[in-house]
């Protein structure tokens, strides 16, 4: 469906450029400005000390700002239809109460890799985390947050981030859609909203983030085809120590959108999809989900039975070397 809306709006010249849901994208930002500042806000402040922290209280940081990204990816318009859905308060107040709905929590593992690398890095040598973005809006800004943290805890080095080539999914993020929200922080009257845009665009500009498109990612292939249809894909992800995958679709297009049993391991429904370490981090909203504990999804089921779908449940999937 997305593919026919573009095919018709590049056919129809002066508006051959046009997102259809750009208004929607931008006022999911606007509408979550208390947010932004809130986490603007506590970015910059732990910047100031990052140096300082001990080895656990890193950790405890990596985990807070991976379940604001986790928590950010409920901020999807593919899911309510078009209708505004933002982030209207701040969300770093409710991660305690929200850890209970924490399905698969790799977290650990992220950190022992991450911190390892860190480790063991070379003077000159560069630890590259890639990010596969979902939604814009605030959501992007948990992602951004994320890569922020990500270079200044020295965890990584260098993030890539992969976004869509044309307008998708309603809320999905574009090249545009990228600039912009940086654009838009650099010029707001929050002196630490600003201090983000300004810091952003400067890793832009030297090429610390690295922001990359693909058509694969709008295809209909599952991942495991990538290697066959988009081999160039393929080997840049290859090179990268990490790759998050961000959202709901993409943990589809990982899994293969079948009906897998919840208890079939993550690697195995990955069915030979292993270019790099990765991690899914996802809220569910499709009726797939693996890696479960023997009894938890039934019991979920029994209790929510339409648990799959709301939202209401995230994960922090991983897989990793053998």
């Amino acid at each position: 469906m997305y593919r026919r809306i573009h095919e018709a709006i590049i056919q129809s010249p002066p508006i051959d450029d046009f997102d259809i849901f750009k208004e929607l994208k931008d006022q999911n930002f606007f509408e979550s400005q208390e947010s932004v500042i809130a986490l603007c806000t506590h970015l910059q402040e732990l910047r100031k000390t990052i140096e300082d922290l001990d080895e656990n209280q890193l950790k405890n940081e990596f985990f807070k700002i991976l379940q604001i990204s986790l928590w950010g990816n409920k901020c999807d318009l593919s899911l309510s239809g078009g209708e505004h859905i933002s982030q209207k308060t701040n969300i770093m107040n409710s991660l305690e109460d929200l850890k209970p709905f924490i399905l698969v929590n790799d977290m650990d593992r992220l950190w022992s890799l991450l911190s390892n690398y860190k480790k063991t890095r070379q003077k000159e040598s560069v630890t590259r985390v890639d990010i596969v973005l979902d939604n814009s809006g605030f959501e992007l800004i948990t992602d951004l947050v994320l890569a922020e943290f990500l270079l200044s805890s020295q965890l990584a080095t260098k993030i890539h981030f992969y976004g869509k080539t044309i307008p998708w999914f309603v809320s999905d993020t574009t090249l545009h859609d990228f600039n912009w929200i940086i654009k838009q922080l650099k010029h707001s009257n929050n002196k630490w909203v600003s201090q983000c845009g300004v810091d952003w665009e400067d890793h832009i500009k030297t090429g610390r983030w690295v922001y990359l498109d693909h058509i694969f990612w709008t295809l209909p292939h599952d991942f495991s085809t990538m290697s066959q249809v988009a081999p160039d894909l393929h080997a840049a992800l290859q090179k990268a120590h990490l790759i998050f995958f961000k959202g709901d679709l993409n943990y589809r297009k990982l899994t293969g959108d079948r009906r897998w049993e919840f208890t079939i391991p993550f690697r195995e429904a990955l069915s030979g999809f292993h270019p790099a370490p990765l991690c899914s981090i996802r809220t569910l909203k499709a009726e797939v989900q693996v890696g479960l504990q023997p009894g938890q999804g039934e019991q979920l089921t029994a209790s929510e039975p339409n648990w799959l779908t709301t939202g209401k449940y995230g994960v922090f999937q991983f897989d990793g070397p053998l």
